[in-house]
């Protein structure tokens, strides 16, 4: 059981992670290159939310893979395991969007 709490914290922080650091280094890359960092983030934080769960998953076939063929060997409970691995990282992306977006909202002046 601590296993599984464990891979929970850990596929959340890495989607969590992905999303945070890659908006946040591409605000730095806009003012570089004398562009919106506001608009940046927020556009990069949308798209990378997908790929963010991919990364956390630690592939884009393989987990959908492991739960066909548990599933198809009557076994749900590691089938079940994996999709709450997915939902966590999903989780753990939606809340780095969900960050970005308030720190970006929180910079516009009226």
């Amino acid at each position: 059981m601590y296993a599984f709490i464990g891979y929970i914290i850990v596929y959340f922080s890495v989607a969590f992670g992905v999303v945070l650091g890659g908006s946040m280094l591409s605000g730095i890359a806009a003012v570089l290159t004398l562009q919106s960092p506001v608009q940046k983030m927020l556009m990069i934080s949308e798209n990378i939310k997908i790929w963010a769960m991919v990364a956390s998953v630690g592939g884009t076939i393989d987990p959908i893979r492991y739960i066909e063929s548990q599933m198809a060997e009557g076994h749900l409970n590691p089938a079940i395991k994996q999709i709450l691995y997915i939902v966590a990282a999903f989780i753990g992306a939606q809340m780095g969007t969900s960050l970005i977006q308030a720190i970006c909202k929180g910079g516009e002046q009226p």
